[in-house]
This record gives C-alpha cells, sequence and structure tokens, in this order.
C-alpha cells in the first residue's frame, strides 16, 4: 500500500472522530469530502467528482462505496478493506446502493450525520440521498464534523506541511529568476509549477494565480497569458503541495519603477501582517485576525480596496480549492490553537488607480508567537 502515515495515525484519527460522534450522538457518519476520506484512511483520488461515501460507524466499522474504476484506488493507497462497487448504468442511482449498504451495516433507524457543505456532494445527489433516506432514521447535517477535527495537525501532518512549504519557497525563487521586463507569464508559471514538481510535490488543489498589468488586480486564475512591460506589477498567488497538504504564499512584484501608490499599499500589506503576527495564537480567535486586518485597513482609506477576509486554514485537499471551511472573516468564533497551518493574506486592489498590492504566507501556530513557515522575508519585490 502506498499509505502516507503510520497506521497507528490512521487510528489515532479514527479515534478522534467516533470520541466526537459518540459526543454528538451520531450512529453514523456518511463523508463525502475527499479531504476526509484523505485524512481518515489514506484514500487517495479524483474519482469523487462521481458518487462516492465513506461510513463511518461510531463503533469505528468503516465502509466505501464507490465506482470500480476506484477500486484498485482504495485498495493501493488506503487502509480500508470494506469496499463496495455501484455499477454504472443508464438511470443509475448509487443511493440505493448506498441505502442497501446501510441496511446491511444495521443502520435503519439510526442517527445518521451527512457532509452536505462538499464538492463531492454535489445538488443531484444530495435531493437522490434525501429522498432514499426520508424513512430511514434520523439524518443531520455533519459538514465540518472532520473538517474541525482536522484543523490541528500531528506532528507527521506537519512534517508534509513544512516540506509543502519549502517548495512554496522554491517556487518563488523560479519566479523572483524570471521576472523582469519581456518576460513571459507563461514561462514564470512554468518554473514554478516546475520548482513543486521537480521537488516532488504534487498539483495543487487549485490553479496558481498569475496576472500583470490590469490582470494584476484579479485574485482568482483565468485563461491568457502575456509578457511584462518595463513598468508592470505581477500578482501571483500559489502553494507547495506535498502529500495534497498545502502551504500558500503571495506576492506583488513591480518591474521597473514602483509608483508612490504601490510604497504606499506595500507599507499597509507590511503593519497589518505584522500585527496580525500578534493576535495569531491561542486565546485569540479567527475572527479577532480579521478584526485586526480591517481595523488597520479602513485606519488607512483602504476599506474599499480590502477583501472581507484575509487568509484561512489550510491543510490537506483536494480540487477545486486548497482552502479549508474555517476562514479569517467578521465574527468567526472558531479558536486560534497550537498546530495549526494558516495562511494569512493581504490583498489590495485599487482599481481607482489601477495598483495592486499584496502579501501572503503560511504559518504554524504555537502555544506562543506564530512561526512563519517561509524562509523568504515580507520585502518589497522589485524587478
Amino acid at each position: 500500500m502506498a499509505l502516507h502515515f503510520e497506521k497507528p495515525e490512521f487510528a489515532s484519527r479514527l479515534a478522534r472522530l467516533t470520541e466526537k460522534m459518540l459526543e454528538e450522538k451520531l450512529d453514523a457518519v456518511l463523508l463525502f469530502a475527499q479531504e476526509s476520506m484523505y485524512w481518515l484512511t489514506g484514500y487517495d483520488t479524483f474519482g469523487y467528482c462521481f458518487f462516492q461515501t465513506l461510513v463511518v460507524k461510531s463503533d469505528g466499522t468503516m465502509a466505501l462505496i464507490t465506482r470500480s474504476a476506484d477500486l484498485r484506488q482504495a485498495r493501493q493507497t488506503s487502509i480500508l478493506e470494506n469496499i463496495h462497487i455501484w455499477v454504472d448504468r443508464v438511470n443509475a442511482d448509487p443511493t440505493v446502493d448506498l441505502k442497501n449498504l446501510l441496511v446491511e451495516m444495521d443502520l435503519l433507524g439510526a442517527r445518521i450525520g451527512i457532509e452536505y457543505d462538499t464538492h463531492g456532494m454535489t445538488g443531484r445527489i444530495a435531493r437522490l440521498l434525501d429522498a432514499q433516506l426520508a424513512a430511514f432514521g434520523q439524518i443531520v447535517d455533519a459538514s465540518y464534523l472532520v473538517s474541525r477535527l482536522r484543523l490541528i495537525k500531528s506532528t507527521a501532518e506537519m512534517a508534509y506541511v513544512e516540506r509543502a512549504a519549502a517548495l512554496a519557497d522554491d517556487a518563488l525563487d523560479a519566479a523572483i529568476a524570471l521576472t523582469n521586463p519581456g518576460a513571459d507569464e507563461a514561462d514564470i508559471l512554468a518554473a514554478m509549477q516546475g520548482a513543486v514538481f521537480v521537488g516532488g510535490g504534487d498539483y495543487p488543489a487549485n490553479e496558481f494565480i498569475i496576472g500583470s498589468a490590469q490582470d494584476a488586480l484579479l485574485c482568482r486564475y483565468k485563461a491568457g497569458r502575456r509578457k511584462l512591460d518595463a513598468n508592470d506589477q505581477l500578482t501571483l498567488e500559489w502553494a507547495g503541495a506535498y502529500a495534497h497538504y498545502h502551504a500558500a504564499m503571495m506576492r506583488t512584484i513591480v518591474v521597473g519603477e514602483p509608483a508612490y501608490r504601490h510604497r504606499e499599499l506595500y507599507n499597509a500589506c507590511l503593519e497589518t501582517i505584522q500585527a496580525i503576527e500578534t493576535v495569531l495564537k491561542p486565546g485569540n480567535t479567527f475572527g479577532d485576525v480579521f478584526d485586526m486586518h480591517s481595523k488597520i485597513m479602513d485606519e488607512r482609506g483602504l476599506a474599499r480596496h480590502r477583501l472581507n477576509a484575509c487568509g484561512y486554514s489550510l491543510g490537506a485537499r483536494f480540487s477545486p480549492s486548497w482552502m479549508e471551511h474555517q476562514m479569517f472573516h467578521v465574527g468567526n468564533p472558531q479558536p486560534i490553537e497550537a498546530d495549526m497551518s494558516l495562511f494569512v493574506h493581504m490583498i489590495i486592489m485599487d482599481s481607482d488607480t489601477g495598483t495592486a498590492m499584496t502579501l501572503g504566507q503560511t504559518y504554524r501556530t504555537t502555544e506562543g508567537a506564530p512561526r512563519s513557515l517561509s524562509r523568504h522575508p515580507l520585502d518589497f519585490l522589485n524587478a
């Protein structure tokens, strides 16, 4: 088997989950998030674009139902032994197969939690599943049950996060080496992703962001490449990924002579991220982090140019996003605890002047001050 963790690590995770299930009086949970299955069993696939679910009972019994294409995937990448196959066919309804499996597992009339808020659960699947289980037992939304458990990383997990962070640094080195007037965004992007692959890393759970000129004000990937002008700006957001664990970074590189506004916005980004470092520790919440962000940005007249979130938890994630559920936004009561991996980003997009500035890196939280996982300082980057 191609397992990234030792079996006692998986046993510890299962024990944490079943303990939480007992607290919430759940007889079973149906996991549809691929990252939940990966975290609990090692199961590694992109087959969640089709119907599949992992059934976990409160006594620790587990059973996977998936397609034939993923049978060997499950056998070779996970600790799972009880694997059931639903058959591809015209008008197939795999929720019927799931219901039959639940009956076999003596879960008729049980209280069952379901991961609804995940990319592995389409609207069609949810409707079919609800219809099948309407009279089956008590169904509750358990979308964040495993997600919250995954917030705190084990020693073995953190080793992968730190390896991912080193790969993210390698990608920035590759970008800086190529960024100059006349450089092609395609070459920069290829070098960044290539650095991650050469270092033994993975595809990230979403595309790297790259944009110059007016597109530097975008914080999403878009198709199309251009060459950099003599005076330009290049916004990059990327992540190193190792064993699916992510460590993200973000920078705007100014090409040629920086405008006064670039320096001004950079100073605001740096001041804010340094202030956030003072609250990114136990005793504070995710909401406190955002409050610090909004306070400083708004005091500098940047309310219209900032975002309504300034980062999020990272971990092992699958497409289409490396973001975890827990974000730094207003009012989020999630406590900050030691051994979280948290991405903090400052994003200022001034559409009035066409000026972009970003600054971001991943931190490991401790009992005290957070530790940046990047070897790069938060310097102003000028090519």
